[in-house]
């Protein structure tokens, strides 16, 4: 025979998706809140922020070998030119090449030879003024200087730097390059002018350097071979002007001189050079939009598209941005789209750049190029681009222009995309597991916006995320990510029941909490949505008990948390941390948290609690926590593992291990009924309100006089908390022998004043109280003797109040709660209180006229 909360049960509608989430009416919340069965609440797992943006944060399973890597250089000569051609793939036959050494140096020759220098380092080049690159170019093709005199309203500039041109008695040396044609001596002739590579610096220096003719060593001039230079380092020539060396050393002031320069630079840079660019990009934007040239049919694209590559070198984050997105307008394939969406992502790995991609309005781009480009052939490019819109969605400012934009549809349509290769291929794609990792984390940010998730239900999203798990099962990263989106979807109640509707969903957490039972950060996940599943849905209980080994697993990995807590525990010892202080749960005690709440909310199924109550490794488990932790130590896990004990505690059935353990457990529930937490006080009311059913409980709470306890509780002011010690106190006047015991502390009193104060808003707890005080005066002679002259004057006014339907009934209830207060008036107050009233109106025979009291 079914008990009525089991008949309740039965009678519950099957779930359905709703259009919006429906909101709970005032009746319902009271409702939950006074069954004997209850789910259990916890908090979704703290995901920290990572302080570095990267493709892969450091808890990811791949090692930085089997991973692209996140910091890379990127210059203009990463791209290809729009005009090469592929590579013919003939093999050439090596050169037949004999160099010769170098020959030994003779007296003869300039001690002040030295072997040639390395070229210079291209990223030195790349901050040289455009004068400085005139003179690099000249130097090549063997001039250093225009065949032209320099025009005299120049102003002439003076600048020191770490190398010189050095120039003896016959010969010039600039930056180890010697120059053989008579007429570069008479342009330094002409233009006694100096022009230096200054290292760090670089500055054009002008100086004069000498007076009078200057001639070349012999054999320059005779075409010698420039192999026969000196083999080591030789001291200066005697003929060294010492206004040389003062031209070399460089001053306090000189420095100075540069850093003015420098800043100078800089403000010229943002004021003048900044806004040119940026109008540039925008004109030029324009333009081709206009001319209807973007895309890769513009006969001189290639032309643009070198130029534009030229100016990445310059090192704008804000220009290159600009310089990404007409690229990208220009449908570039292959390793320039790779190259390009590296740039974006270098570029969006700084914090600092979001305003930029904000202003640009590049994110536009970069969808494109998932929605329109070829996954297979630019698997690599799509990483890199993903990464760099992953690191957008990161900043809520993005979430509303990303939604509107597609990026839901087009991400979810990206992941439906490698499903259906992977399932056709039989295998994973290349890389594509590195891809999934920016796809998803990117959808469990999108996932925090109210549309985000209302788009996801509509294209049917969550078994499409499922099928994710199943087919990258063994990838820990794609399957944490997932996990994530799930553990913040399944805390909406229309997003939770479709999940709940997906059947297959609960053999594949099974199978992932299997795989990977000692990951922490996955399996407190998985464990979190199994919780969130089963909080409300019936159907979703029993999907999941129904599973092959699914109790077995959670008691499985209930043990090897519970292993490692009591290994913690004792390796960081007793008294370490300070009295008083509530700490936060361990990771570990997080996931056992986890793990009761998921056994409290399928143990309120009746075709799964009796099972559990009867399964002793369930409840071993735990007693064992019970036994281990107090309140203090965690106190979401000694509740969640008493308000377990409660759901099960609940089902009476012969073989039940609670009731094999009723006596150990009512002693550990001491320990909670003495602490101060208030939460904990009314679970361990609440279980020996379900185990006072039995005499030996009853003894045992008279002999440890908790039955003081419950009637001090009634003073609480708490409506659940009076409720629950209320219940317990009607179990112990069940016995006749202890009816006398609730006028001990003031109880009588005590529960007038709970039906005085919770009576016309909670006739469930009204008739409790009626219940109670049925039962106390079942051998009533007198009604003054029973419950004292005062008392009863006071419970007569209130029952022959409460019995008025007009004026109980008549309060400022909506209409769904006046209902709901009307059903209970009805069905379970009424008839308790007019039995009662009638007893003590019968043993009173001196009835005062009582005033009406007002609510």
């Amino acid at each position: 025979m079914l008990s009525p909360n089991d008949k309740k049960l039965e009678k519950l509608d099957p779930f359905y998706q709703p259009s919006v989430s429906k909101q709970k009416t005032s009746a319902e919340i009271i409702s939950e809140a006074r069954n004997a069965l209850r789910t259990v609440r916890t908090q979704r797992p703290f995901t920290p922020r990572e302080d570095q943006r990267k493709l892969f944060g450091p808890t990811s399973s791949r090692t930085s070998e089997n991973r692209p890597p996140s910091s890379f250089s990127l210059h203009a000569s990463s791209f290809e030119s729009p005009d090469s051609r592929p590579i013919s793939g003939t093999r050439l036959s090596p050169l037949e090449l004999k160099p010769k050494a170098p020959a030994s140096p003779t007296t003869e020759e300039d001690p002040c030879l030295s072997f040639p220098k390395p070229p210079v380092d291209p990223a030195k080049i790349r901050r040289i003024s455009s004068a400085r690159a005139r003179m690099f170019r000249a130097a090549a093709q063997g001039a250093l200087l225009p065949d032209r005199a320099l025009p005299p309203a120049e102003p002439q500039k003076t600048v020191k730097s770490k190398e010189t041109v050095m120039m003896g008695d016959s010969m010039v040396k600039i930056n180890g390059i010697y120059l053989a044609e008579p007429n570069a001596i008479g342009h330094f002739q002409s233009h006694p002018l100096q022009l230096t590579y200054g290292g760090s610096f670089g500055e054009i220096k002008e100086q004069e350097l000498f007076k009078g003719t200057t001639s070349l060593p012999s054999h320059l001039r005779s075409g010698g071979d420039p192999g026969k230079r000196p083999a080591g380092p030789v001291p200066c020539p005697s003929s060294w002007d010492p206004s040389e060396l003062e031209a070399r050393a460089v001053s306090k002031a000189d420095l100075q001189e540069k850093d003015t320069e420098i800043e100078a630079d800089e403000v010229f840079w943002k004021t003048r050079i900044v806004p040119i660019l940026h109008e540039l990009e925008k004109e030029l934007h324009h333009a081709l939009e206009e001319g209807n040239l973007l895309g890769n049919k513009f006969k001189r694209r290639s032309i643009l598209l070198k130029t534009l590559y030229k100016l990445v070198d310059v090192g704008s984050d804000s220009l290159n941005l600009k310089l990404a997105k007409i690229i990208l307008a220009l449908k570039v394939s292959r390793k320039n789209l790779l190259n390009v969406c590296k740039l974006v992502f270098k570029i969006s790995r700084s914090e600092k750049n979001d305003s930029l991609f904000q202003n640009d309005s590049i994110l536009e781009s970069l969808l494109e190029v998932l929605r329109s480009e070829d996954l297979q052939t630019n698997v690599e490019a799509f990483l890199y681009c993903m990464g760099a819109i992953k690191f957008i969605s990161g900043n809520p400012g993005f979430l509303n222009e990303m939604i509107s934009k597609g990026a839901v549809e087009i991400l979810m349509t990206l992941i439906k995309h490698i499903n259906e290769n992977t399932k056709k291929c039989g295998a994973c794609l290349p890389n594509s597991g590195h891809l999934l990792v920016q796809i998803t984390a990117t959808v469990r940010n999108l996932v925090d916006s109210p549309l985000a998730r209302r788009n996801l239900l509509s294209i049917s999203a969550l078994p499409e995320l499922c099928t994710v798990m199943e087919q990258y099962v063994a990838d820990k990263d794609v399957c944490t990510n997932v996990a994530r989106i799930f553990s913040k979807l399944t805390s909406y109640h229309d997003c939770c029941v479709a999940l709940a509707s997906y059947s297959r969903c609960y053999a594949l957490f099974l199978k992932l909490i299997n795989k990977y039972q000692k990951k922490q950060d996955l399996v407190i996940r998985i464990v979190f949505i199994l919780g969130n599943l089963t909080a409300k849905n019936n159907q979703a209980r029993e999907q999941f008990s129904k599973e092959k080994g699914s109790i077995q697993t959670l008691l499985s990995l209930f043990r090897i948390f519970y292993q490692r807590d009591l290994n913690s525990k004792a390796w960081v010892g007793a008294g370490d941390e300070p009295p008083g202080l509530q700490r936060q749960p361990s990771e570990v005690e997080d996931v056992l948290i986890k793990l009761t709440r998921v056994l409290a909310n399928i143990a309120i199924h009746p075709g799964v609690g009796p099972a559990l109550a009867a399964h002793p490794h369930v409840v071993g488990l735990l007693v064992t926590t019970l036994e281990y932790k107090s309140i203090d130590d965690c106190e979401e896990l000694v509740i969640n593992a008493t308000a377990t004990i409660n759901n099960l505690s609940y089902y009476q059935v012969k073989n039940s291990i609670i009731q094999d353990k009723k006596l150990c457990i009512a002693k550990l529930l001491l320990k909670v009924l003495m602490s101060n937490n208030m939460d904990g006080i009314l679970e361990a009311v609440r279980v020996f309100g379900n185990l006072s059913h039995y005499d030996d409980i009853c003894d045992f709470i008279v002999q440890k006089n908790v039955h003081k306890f419950m009637i001090a509780l009634l003073d609480a002011k708490h409506q659940d908390v009076c409720f629950s010690a209320c219940g317990v106190l009607l179990n112990l006047t069940v016995d006749k022998d202890k009816c006398t015991i609730i006028k001990e502390g003031g109880g009588i009193k005590k529960l007038l004043d709970c039906l005085q104060d919770f009576g016309p808003t909670d006739w469930q707890l009204a008739c409790l109280v009626c219940k109670t005080l049925w039962n106390y005066s079942e051998n009533i002679t007198n009604a003054s003797s029973c419950f004292g002259h005062e008392d009863t004057n006071k419970l007569l006014a209130l029952l022959s109040s409460f019995l008025d339907e007009e004026q109980a009934l008549g309060g400022s209830f909506d209409q769904d709660l006046r209902n709901y207060h009307k059903l209970h008036w009805e069905t379970e107050f009424k008839p308790v209180a007019q039995q009662l009233l009638n007893r003590i109106q019968s043993h009173h025979t001196f009835l005062e006229p009582l005033p009406i009291p007002s609510f």
